[in-house]
């Protein structure tokens, strides 16, 4: 039985680990190819695609790349296509965060911050956007609930998620009709990886604040991304939150 996704081409930014090796795990299963990028992950990316070639032989590849790299966006595209010859989705979902509290700002931050969460999704599309049109391809930006509900001493990663949407609705409007173009917000999924919320009442704290009570899944959002590349034709320029209820608990 022919898989939904068979015989497409998806490339995975961050890809290598967490909500991304999620979301390259779901997207796989339904039958695409793909081409997992990772910067600093190359013994997480090459072990995911070791499992899946031997799953499915060569239907995935690593590539490693910086992302704030300016030539870093149209070599990808350009790896993708040479390999699987055409390019049908496109997952922005790496992404750096870490606090910049008020006082302690500066333009190394920034440029980290903005260039992984805003610039690099921008310029990334843009390079993608012809083959994509090829293919009447997916783009999906992973965002963040942080995006409406600014986190406290989260600035810079909070501003860059906004825009980070604002791009979405935006790509949908340049890339139709040719290119659907939706996003994922995550709420809490998965626990940042340093001290912060380490502490187990701080995480109690926060998931008292969901609708539903409890904290979600990495696979949560991995079927959300394949909803928007298998079930949503007539959808674009949409964000769906998928976070509990956090969003709209008061």
């Amino acid at each position: 039985m022919k898989q939904p996704l068979q015989n497409k081409t998806i490339l995975i930014t961050g890809g290598a680990r967490r909500v991304g090796a999620a979301i390259g795990e779901r997207l796989h299963a339904a039958g695409a190819n793909l081409v997992i990028h990772y910067r600093s992950s190359g013994r997480e990316a090459r072990a995911l695609v070791k499992s899946f070639n031997t799953l499915r032989q060569g239907s995935a590849m690593a590539i490693k790349a910086n992302l704030l790299d300016r030539l870093a966006p149209q070599a990808l595209v350009r790896a993708c296509v040479k390999h699987y010859g055409q390019l049908d989705g496109l997952v922005n979902n790496a992404s750096s965060f870490y606090a910049t509290p008020m006082g302690s700002m500066n333009h190394k931050g920034w440029d980290d911050l903005v260039g992984t969460n805003l610039k690099a999704p921008l310029f990334l599309s843009q390079a993608a956007a012809p083959a994509l049109k090829r293919t009447r391809g997916v783009i999906v930006n992973i965002v963040d609930i942080h995006a409406e509900l600014p986190l406290p001493d989260y600035l810079m990663y909070t501003v860059a998620k906004g825009g980070l949407a604002a791009l979405t609705r935006s790509l949908a409007r340049e890339l139709a009709p040719e290119i659907r173009v939706n996003g994922v917000s995550p709420g809490p999924i998965l626990w940042p990886e340093h001290s912060a919320w380490s502490s187990a009442r701080v995480r109690q704290s926060i998931i008292k604040k969901t609708l539903l009570q409890r904290e979600g899944e990495p696979d949560d959002i991995a079927k959300a991304v394949a909803f928007f590349f298998m079930n949503a034709p007539y959808v674009t320029g949409q964000i769906l939150a998928v976070d509990g209820g956090r969003s709209i608990a008061l």
